[in-house]
This record gives structure tokens, sequence and C-alpha cells, in this order.
């Protein structure tokens, strides 16, 4: 016989969180959804989705417990300060798809030990379209009898890969956030060199493909470039709040991330000149210490 599957929470029903939810709901997993909107939450009701009043309310009852909310300080607000930590079953595994600070993961990870509650870090890198697809790259920390236990839950929203101990998969997901946003970054200075000379960005990023530049960075972000669709599909406000953390986690094991840290600089350039654009929008901030004017970057 096949066992039933457990009963899952998801804290967090936002331009993510509501692909993944589906995603599980469409697995065939029960969710009961709360957001601090309860509008988003109720969104999932056609899906056969139970709406919670309260994280408390909605966790009460799961066996695993799936929080995608914006930092470390909500998640450690809506698991502890709201009384959900409280509220949760001994037994029950605690999946935070959060992108926070390793530090804080591992805390999240102590705390809930002491009742019972097991804990995975599992960041994930694929943005809405992968939370959609359910083709997200999901990078794990914690206990690997906890990964083991909801490997398969969440397989429902991508491709799962355990990398270590608790705060390994927010270590992960940092690696990830340097080597695309330094990639979108160095995409964004190479059309803007190439527009500038006199050359078709466009064609220029053709050209490119299929040689050692071939990047999903280059294919989708230089598209976005080239098309100056910078409508938010990855915030830069979080790209940046995650180079941050990376500084931070660097700082405290003795280590220099140059790339990192004028990748920092350009997104709050970014941030404060252009506003939260797509992060793919670097190539504006780029332009603006260029002097350039961005609509009439283009080939002649």
């Amino acid at each position: 016989m096949t066992a039933a599957k457990p009963a899952v929470a998801f804290l967090g029903i936002g331009l993510m969180g509501r692909h993944q939810a589906a995603n599980l709901l469409k697995a065939g997993y029960q969710v009961t959804a709360w957001n601090r909107s309860r509008a988003k939450a109720e969104t999932l009701e056609a899906l056969g989705a139970r709406v919670a009043d309260s994280p408390a309310e909605a966790v009460a009852d799961a066996d695993v417990v799936v929080a995608m909310l914006e930092n470390g300080p909500i998640v450690a607000e809506v698991l502890f300060a709201s009384g959900a930590d409280a509220a949760l079953k001994s037994g029950a595994v605690v999946v935070d798809m959060s992108s926070i600070k390793p530090a804080e993961a591992q805390d999240h990870a102590t705390r809930l030990a002491r009742r019972g509650v097991a804990h995975v870090d599992a960041p994930v890198s694929g943005g809405t379209v992968g939370a959609e697809a359910g083709t997200l790259a999901i990078m794990a920390g914690g206990e690997p009898e906890a990964f083991a236990r909801v490997e398969t839950l969440l397989k429902a929203m991508g491709r799962p890969v355990h990398v270590g101990p608790s705060g390994a998969g927010q270590l992960a997901k940092l690696a990830n956030q340097i080597i695309v946003g330094v990639a979108i970054g160095a995409v964004g200075e190479a059309l803007m060199l190439a527009a500038k000379g006199g050359a078709d960005p466009a064609k220029v990023r053709e050209a490119l493909r299929g040689g050692f530049a071939e990047s999903r960075v280059l294919d989708l972000h230089g598209q976005r470039m080239v098309e100056r669709d910078f409508v938010t599909k990855g915030r830069s406000i979080t790209h940046l709040k995650d180079i941050d953390n990376a500084l931070s986690a660097a700082e405290g094991l003795g280590l220099d991330l140059p790339f990192s840290g004028l990748l920092a600089d350009l997104f709050r350039g970014l941030l404060a000149n252009a506003g939260d654009l797509d992060h793919s929008g670097l190539l504006v901030e780029l332009e603006r210490r260029n002097g350039l004017d961005g609509a009439d970057n283009r080939a002649a």
C-alpha cells in the first residue's frame, strides 16, 4: 500500500510561493496556505488549498511546513514570534525555502530541534519561471535523515540536492547569487561596450551564443537587456540582500570577495537611481555611470 502524502503548511504565498504551493497541490498534497495578505493565499483555494488565518493555525496539523518568506527576520517572526513553533507537532519537518543568512538557518534549526522538530534550509534558484514550471534548483542543508523525509515533496517543486549540514543550503544559494549577479554585470558591460562602439547588441548576443560566453544569463538576461525589458522577474533589492549576506558570511570566514563587493555597490546605485528593477537592470546603472542614455545606446 502506498503511504499517504504528508500534510503540508505553506507559509508565504508571494510571486514564488504561489507557484510552488500550486505544484504541491497538483502533485496531490493536502496544503494549508497562509499569507500575511490573506487574499494571496485565497488564490489557491480553487486548487484545493485550505486557507489559515495565522501561521499557528496553518502548521497545527502539518507534517511538513514550507516557508517561502522575504528574509531572515521575517522567517523568525513567522516561525517563532507568531507562536507557530509552539503549534508544531513533534516530529514535523520545517523546510525553509527563503533566502536567509546561514547563521540564521542554523539558529532556527537549533531552536526547532528543542521542540522535536527537524529543519531543512532549502533556498531555490530559477525565479518565477522555474517556480511555475516546477524546475527550481533546490539547495538543501540539514541532517540527511530530515532531507530524505522531504525529498519527494521537494521534487514536486524542482531538483533538490542535499549539499551539507544546517546552513549549507543557504551558502549554496549565496554562491548561486554571486555567480548570477556577476554574470549579469558582465553581460551588461559587454553589450554596453558593443552598442557604444557601433555594433548591434542584439546581433552581438546572437553571435556569442554557443561559444564560451554562452550561459542562461546571456540567454535570458541578455535578451531582457536587448529589449530593455526590466519588468521585475528577479528583484534587485532581493539580490542585493543576498549579496550582502554573502559578504557577511565571507567576513566571518576571513575571506575577501571583491567581485561581490562591486556587485553590491552596483545594485545600491541601481536601487537609488532607478528603483527596484529586474536584476538585469544592472545595465541601467552601468549606463548611468558612463553618462549614457540607455534609450539612445543602440547601434546606428
